[in-house]
């Protein structure tokens, strides 16, 4: 069963992603390392003790339908009460309105946790978080005051509702509508579909966050603007009233995170015999609701990326566990008698390593973003800027990479159980299942490559990106000045990588500023992964300077996986035309 690997999580923060000496700086007041570690440690025991022991049970049975009621698995209502009583909703939320304002960075490791756990948990309380951080700085002080504590604590939770059947990824398709009613409220109708925790058992209320067009709308995406629409109508004094006309119509039936209730949820249809339209409130500006919505998406990529973390944690502590305890063959390091545990074998190892050190890279990345967006909260000025940027150029490499790693962990874990990870008594096949679909949502890692390469690389005039790889070859140049013999080649792999990075980045950027963005666009996704690859070795190398007792899988990451860096930079160079001219063969009309 998983553990949460506390010793770890706070080894990556405070000294690979920048928390020791943000702590040691007084940047969070007077936030110390023995509240981090306490903290973290509780969050610990309570993914370790509470939420992994039903994650079986929720993957087996699932959310269940009924009328327009879901009902979550058993036990799962009384694991989320006492998780939002033991003010684990509240981590980082706003302290105006309950919460306890703790840095990002601490609420991402505990989200790893709650996810390693139990993914289709973890996931519920993300989109909470995501609303909460829209409604606090683009809602009205009405609604703030309305919503927020009771969002903030984990008493109500909050959703996102985007797509449409004929949407998909295009927000600009949008056809849901909002109609002003005269008092300061709207009427929304529609559908939208593939909402994460649209309905549950687990509060007795749940506040829609929904995009819709006002009725002189322009078309795309500038003439979508956001409400809140609420399950149940709320008093001024706070109570509940009647219920809204919004209800779930289905739940998708998926290959993994059963326990999540993912909804089709239609606004307007007169739910109940009630007068059609679901009352709801503007959030922010007319027509600017998709920036108001990219505040909780934004957030919402991050906490995707941590769930690609997690599931490679969670699968690869259980490929060590099976390892160690399945027999099979002979194996030369083994000195016992009979067969040897399959932890002796090479390709075993190379396997478990791979892992290992792949979900070390995520993690730091992930980390890393957090770190950037607490030091953007808590500068000002150029300084802030600068960390507005690094937090921006880092999003998508935390969603897309990290979620990309969780599918390929998830898969090598399932190859170290050989036939017996096919079945799924075993639960390794568990773990691919969960982890597929972080591709896929919160903007497909497709987008996000797109956005890496057309929206960040252009930050700074384009310098932001150079003076990160800066930053990373100053890693490289530690490890090599070190002189440790334990390194190995570290120092020239790193610098290899660092060097078609450089590469790759100035040739896109061209690219770019010549207007060639098709060919541009034919690199972006293997862009991505070159860039976090690189990143990865050099947050590794830092970690092994930090603990020399990390040298060893650093250096396995340097010398057997971070040559692939350059096979992903003759694809950004030169696979553009290839691309082109197959893809041709695709088209049918």
């Amino acid at each position: 069963m998983y553990r949460a690997p506390v010793e770890d999580i706070a080894f990556t923060l405070k000294h690979v992603a920048g928390m020791k000496s943000a702590l040691d700086a007084g940047t969070f007041g007077d936030l110390g390392e023995d509240l981090v570690d306490a903290v973290l440690g509780e969050a610990g025991r309570f993914a370790t003790e509470e939420v992994a022991p039903l994650y079986t049970i929720g993957d087996r049975q699932g959310a269940v339908l009924k009328g327009a009621a879901v009902t979550t698995p058993p036990g799962w209502k009384e694991l989320y009460r006492r998780w939002i009583e033991g003010g684990w909703n509240a981590l980082s939320g706003p302290e105006a309105y309950g919460g306890q304002a703790l840095p990002t960075m601490l609420g991402v490791a505990a989200l790893e946790m709650w996810n390693s756990a139990a993914m289709a948990f973890g996931i519920g309380p993300t989109l909470t978080m995501g609303a909460v951080e829209a409604l606090d700085k683009h809602a009205s002080e009405d609604l703030k005051a309305k919503y927020l504590e009771k969002l903030v604590s984990g008493e109500w939770m909050g959703t996102m509702n985007l797509t449409e059947p004929q949407a998909g990824s295009d927000l600009a398709a949008l056809r849901a509508r909002a109609e002003p009613v005269g008092d300061g409220s709207y009427r929304i109708f529609g559908q939208k579909i593939f909402i994460t925790y649209g309905e549950h058992d687990f509060t007795d209320n749940i506040i829609h966050l929904v995009l819709a067009r006002l009725p002189d709308a322009p078309a795309g995406t500038r003439g979508i603007s956001l409400f809140l629409v609420p399950k149940f109508l709320v008093g001024d004094d706070g109570a509940l009233g009647a219920r809204n006309d919004v209800f779930c119509s289905g739940l998708e039936h998926k290959l993994g995170i059963h326990a999540s209730p993912t909804c089709t949820m239609i606004y307007g249809d007169g739910f109940e015999g009630a007068e059609p339209g679901a009352v709801g409130w503007l959030i922010g500006e007319e027509n600017k609701g998709l920036a108001c919505m990219f505040t909780m998406m934004n957030n919402a990529r991050l906490c995707v990326g941590m769930q690609g973390v997690a599931v490679a944690e969670a699968a690869t502590q259980k490929a060590i566990a099976y390892a160690n305890e399945r027999r099979q063959g002979k194996a030369a390091s083994y000195t016992g008698t009979g067969m040897a545990p399959i932890v002796h074998h090479p390709d075993v190892q190379r396997n478990l390593l791979t892992m290992k050190a792949l979900t070390q890279t995520a993690r730091a990345i992930s980390y890393s973003c957090a770190h950037a967006i607490d030091m953007a909260r808590v500068s000002a000025g150029d300084e802030a800027a600068h960390w507005r940027d690094r937090a921006n150029l880092l999003t998508p490499l935390a969603k897309a990479f990290s979620t990309d790693i969780g599918v390929e962990v998830a898969s090598l874990g399932l190859q170290v159980h050989g036939g017996m990870g096919f079945i799924e008594e075993t639960g390794a096949a568990a773990f691919y299942r969960d982890a597929r679909i972080a591709p896929i949502y919160e903007g497909t890692n497709g987008i996000q490559a797109i956005d890496l390469v057309m929206r960040k690389l252009p930050l700074g005039g384009g310098g932001h990106v150079h003076g990160y790889i800066a930053e990373l070859a100053d890693v490289a140049g530690a490890v090599r000045t070190s002189n440790m013999p334990g390194f190995g080649r570290t120092a020239d792999a790193l610098d290899a990588a660092l060097g078609d990075l450089s590469e790759a980045t100035r040739f896109l950027q061209k690219l770019t500023a010549d207007g060639r963005s098709e060919e541009a666009l034919a690199g972006a996704t293997p862009y991505l992964r070159l860039i976090s690859l690189a990143a990865g070795g050099a947050y590794l190398a830092r970690g092994a300077l930090a603990d020399h007792n990390r040298i060893a899988l650093c250096r396995f990451f340097a010398e057997n996986l971070l040559g692939e860096v350059s096979a992903l930079r003759a694809r950004v160079i030169d696979g553009a035309e290839s691309l082109a001219a197959a893809g041709k063969t695709l088209v049918s009309a």
